[in-house]
């Protein structure tokens, strides 16, 4: 099958241009400790990176001083084009060795284990960094509206103004690149490589390499352990704490709690982690996700899938996010993937006192025991979505949200999160273990999800008496294997036909994972798009706005044209499709003046306000994916 590649770095979030009016980026506050924060903003997926390696909750707004609820569930935005599609609560690392002589106070504890991010401050007795770097395939284009600059691309992208630290490096298998190198102060040194594309099959996912090398090396003055020792019993654990409906949350629709914005009702899932979770190729994935659950606040579990809004605005929670293992070494000395890799998924509670670091916490025995007795527990034989209780169909039978779960998950009020751990491994001097893991948000068209809430609303509002067919998805999610409902046919139930659209999510993750997996196989060597202009300038006035960019793209190999796309009064919605351009048509429909392509939009109306962005195409030309199923 032939397919289309496009241009995505010039996404709606790059390319927000408006008549007369240019918005300002949200400030990039900075936490307690020696943490910087970037970001990757150029694709369809958004999130901000620590310099520390791992990102803490409220990492981007600061854990000290006053914020909001709402600033927890930050990051992780998908679809990135409409507002408050967040999905990041926080997440943590912890690095766990046995038998470990401190080189700090002499005292070798049985167990040590590290704690980075999630509910920790980021201090210099958990990680100390060496290197930060964001690193882009090209620029980001100049954005210019009636002579202002207009793009949050200046304030998010390649904009440190550090020598030496960001770059452009033009060989880069991907769009945009963070890399950190951090040292440890049990001499294990941290670097991460965390690859984006904004090919727009590709753009819904981060690929994060890990390298985990004992250098001895414990601080970013140089400090040593010495001497170094081969470390044992090396566990690697993320820790992984997810919510899907801050969109629901921050526009106060009703059935939504406090709870809900934190990941109470989080639902976690895995697959992979033994025989009976392991599914047939190509989904064989090594993997956990999450998933929005229902609240207590509705009156049936069946009502609260997908978080509807009870206005019949939109689906709050319709988006499934995950982590799925591409490689684990098998040791320090066998890099070939370890299949039985992580050795340990489990479901811990959020709001456990484990999850709380402080300066104290890498000296206390008993906390680092019980952190490494978590990390090295093995797989529970029901993921924490069959402990809550499903279906045949899959759909959940209880409410997420005050489902008491078990003593050993500790206690419930912030509800729990996915843990994977890799090992354990013996790291002798200079040797390192590398673990690759591929981050995915997915799930049904937003603009779709729309339609759906109308439609459940409608019937809902209607006593759940229906009268009218609705259109069930083409196929059921992974599991079905005896749905209720024929696939593709039609149904008068509200719910069933809600909640089938909204578990497609978990075939969408599934998808994108197979895509993930196949560029990370291929050396990521997939097709990737022209380079976008690197100046667009809009400028209104009398009849028409006027469109001008530049034809840096059409240099490239793969360049075929543009399309120019159009919203009105705001951004945070659909955008049209206002001008496909071929390249054999070009010099018709946007000849050059003064050096740039001009397209002249002659149909706005006086008193609105106007979005534009554009993107590269390449040959052949095929329709975009709207379900992504």
């Amino acid at each position: 099958m032939t397919s289309k590649f496009l241009s995505r770095v010039i996404t709606i979030a790059s390319f927000l241009v408006v008549l007369g009016v240019v918005g300002s980026p949200k400030s990039q506050a900075q936490v307690t400790g020696p943490q910087e924060i970037k970001w990757l903003t150029v694709s369809q997926l958004q999130q901000y990176f620590s310099s520390a390696c791992m990102e803490i909750e409220y990492g981007r707004e600061g854990r000290s001083g006053a914020y909001l609820n709402t600033d927890q569930d930050d990051g992780l935005r998908w679809p990135a084009q409409w507002l408050y599609q967040d999905h990041n609560v926080g997440k943590a690392l912890w690095i766990g060795t046995t038998n470990f002589k401190d080189p700090s106070n002499g005292i070798t504890y049985p167990y040590k284990v590290l704690g980075l991010g999630r509910g920790t401050l980021i201090m210099s007795s958990v990680v100390s960094p060496v290197e930060f770097s964001l690193i882009g395939k090209f620029n980001y284009p100049t954005v210019i509206v009636d002579g202002v600059t207009a793009t949050n691309l200046a304030a998010t992208d390649l904009n440190s103004g550090k020598a030496g630290e960001d770059a452009i490096d033009p060989t880069l298998p991907c769009d945009r690149m963070i890399y950190n190198l951090a040292n440890t102060p049990i001499g294990i040194t941290i670097s991460r490589k965390v690859l984006n594309w904004t090919q727009q099959y590709n753009d819904n996912y981060y690929i994060y390499e890990w390298t985990f090398k004992n250098t001895g090396l414990t601080d970013n003055a140089g400090g040593k352990i010495s001497p170094i020792d081969t470390l044992n019993g090396v566990m690697f654990s993320f820790i992984y704490r997810l919510a899907d409906d801050n969109d629901g949350y921050r526009t106060a629709w009703p059935g939504y709690t406090a709870g809900s914005n934190w990941g109470r009702n989080t639902i976690n899932d895995c697959v992979g982690q033994d025989a009976a979770h392991t599914l047939q190729a190509p989904n064989n994935f090594r993997a956990v996700y999450a998933y929005y659950g229902p609240n207590a606040t509705t009156a049936d579990p069946k009502d609260d899938i997908g978080g509807p809004c009870t206005d019949g605005h939109a689906l709050g929670g319709a988006g499934f996010t995950g982590e799925m293992v591409l490689h684990a070494d098998k040791s320090a000395t066998d890099k070939s993937d370890d299949v039985n890799q992580p050795s340990t998924t489990q479901f811990l509670a959020s709001d456990n006192s484990l999850n709380t670091q402080s300066a104290s916490s890498p000296f206390i025995a008993t906390s680092m025991l019980q952190q490494y007795q978590m990390m090295t527990s093995g797989n529970p034989s029901q993921t924490q979505a069959e402990q809550i209780g499903e279906d045949a169909s899959g759909w959940p039978t209880t409410f997420a949200g005050s489902w008491a779960g078990s003593a050993a998950l500790g206690p419930t009020s912030g509800g729990y999160e996915s843990q994977q751990s890799f090992g354990p491994y013996t790291i002798p001097p200079g040797d390192s273990i590398n673990i690759v893991i591929c981050e995915a948000v997915a799930g049904i068209d937003h603009v779709f999800s729309g339609t759906v809430a109308r439609n459940w609303y409608n019937w809902f509002n209607n006593g759940k008496n229906g009268n009218t067919p609705l259109q069930l998805p083409s196929k059921g999610p992974f599991r079905w294997s005896n749905p209720t409902w024929t696939p593709g046919g039609t149904t008068t139930d509200g719910n069933v036909y809600k909640n089938a659209w909204v578990f497609t999510g978990e075939d969408s993750l599934l998808q994108t994972f197979q895509r993930a997996r196949a560029n990370y196989n291929s050396g990521f060597n997939i097709p990737m798009p022209p380079p976008p202009p690197d100046n667009f300038i809009v400028s209104s006035g009398g009849d028409r706005i006027l469109l001008q960019w530049s034809t840096s793209a059409e240099s490239s190999p793969h360049f075929n044209g543009y399309l120019i796309y159009r919203a009105t009064t705001k951004t945070d919605t659909n955008f049209t499709l206002l001008q496909s351009i071929d390249k054999g048509n070009l010099d018709n429909v946007a000849p050059i003046t003064s050096g740039l392509r001009t397209y002249a939009d002659l149909s706005p109306v006086r008193g609105f306000s106007y979005f534009y962005y554009i993107q590269t195409k390449d040959p052949p030309m095929t329709s975009r994916l709207v379900f992504r199923l």
